[in-house]
Protein backbone atom coordinates (compact mmCIF):
# COMPACT_ATOMS: atom_id res chain seq x y z
CA UNK A 1 0.00 0.00 0.00
CA UNK A 2 2.77 2.30 0.58
CA UNK A 3 4.65 2.11 -2.84
CA UNK A 4 1.28 2.76 -4.48
CA UNK A 5 1.22 5.89 -2.78
CA UNK A 6 4.57 6.82 -3.53
CA UNK A 7 4.62 5.96 -6.83
CA UNK A 8 1.46 8.28 -7.40
CA UNK A 9 3.09 10.93 -5.70
CA UNK A 10 5.83 10.58 -7.48
CA UNK A 11 3.69 10.58 -10.87
CA UNK A 12 2.27 13.57 -9.38
CA UNK A 13 5.35 15.58 -8.93
CA UNK A 14 6.60 14.39 -12.27
CA UNK A 15 3.43 15.98 -13.97
CA UNK A 16 3.56 18.89 -12.16
CA UNK A 17 5.46 21.20 -15.06
CA UNK A 18 2.82 19.96 -17.65
CA UNK A 19 0.03 20.80 -15.48
CA UNK A 20 1.07 23.71 -14.45
CA UNK A 21 1.85 24.65 -18.19
CA UNK A 22 -1.77 23.80 -19.37
CA UNK A 23 -3.37 25.89 -16.72
CA UNK A 24 -1.70 28.42 -17.13
CA UNK A 25 -2.07 27.93 -21.04
CA UNK A 26 -5.74 28.17 -20.21
CA UNK A 27 -5.78 31.10 -17.91
CA UNK A 28 -4.18 32.89 -20.99
CA UNK A 29 -7.11 31.87 -23.11
CA UNK A 30 -9.51 33.03 -20.65
CA UNK A 31 -8.17 36.44 -20.08
CA UNK A 32 -8.15 37.18 -23.94
CA UNK A 33 -12.49 36.47 -23.80
CA UNK A 34 -12.36 39.13 -20.89
CA UNK A 35 -14.25 42.45 -21.79
CA UNK A 36 -13.08 45.54 -19.44
CA UNK A 37 -15.90 48.44 -19.48
CA UNK A 38 -14.61 51.76 -20.81
CA UNK A 39 -14.47 54.81 -18.90
CA UNK A 40 -17.90 56.16 -19.99
CA UNK A 41 -19.45 52.88 -18.41
CA UNK A 42 -17.56 52.77 -15.23
CA UNK A 43 -17.80 56.14 -14.66
CA UNK A 44 -22.22 55.70 -14.71
CA UNK A 45 -21.95 52.61 -12.56
CA UNK A 46 -19.58 54.30 -10.19
CA UNK A 47 -22.04 57.02 -9.79
CA UNK A 48 -25.60 54.85 -9.40
CA UNK A 49 -23.53 52.96 -7.24
CA UNK A 50 -22.65 55.89 -5.58
CA UNK A 51 -26.19 57.73 -5.10
CA UNK A 52 -27.42 54.10 -3.93
CA UNK A 53 -25.37 54.85 -0.91
CA UNK A 54 -26.40 57.82 -0.14
CA UNK A 55 -30.20 56.93 -0.73
CA UNK A 56 -29.77 53.92 1.41
CA UNK A 57 -27.87 55.84 4.22
CA UNK A 58 -30.75 58.06 4.24
CA UNK A 59 -33.63 55.81 4.51
CA UNK A 60 -32.07 53.57 7.60
CA UNK A 61 -31.41 57.32 8.87
CA UNK A 62 -35.38 57.66 9.09
CA UNK A 63 -35.52 54.00 10.12
CA UNK A 64 -33.22 54.77 12.61
CA UNK A 65 -35.17 57.54 13.89
CA UNK A 66 -38.60 55.79 13.99
CA UNK A 67 -37.16 53.16 15.78
CA UNK A 68 -35.68 55.24 18.46
CA UNK A 69 -38.90 57.14 18.82
CA UNK A 70 -40.96 54.45 19.54
CA UNK A 71 -38.92 53.15 21.86
CA UNK A 72 -38.42 55.75 23.82
CA UNK A 73 -41.99 56.44 24.00
CA UNK A 74 -42.75 52.96 24.69
CA UNK A 75 -39.96 53.21 27.60
CA UNK A 76 -41.70 56.69 28.89
CA UNK A 77 -45.03 54.16 29.18
CA UNK A 78 -43.00 51.79 31.22
CA UNK A 79 -41.52 53.84 33.94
Amino acid sequence: MAVADEDSLGQRLKAWPDRTKDFLEEVRGEMKKVNYPGRKEVQATTTVVIITVFVFAAFFEVVDKVIEFGLSHLLKLVR
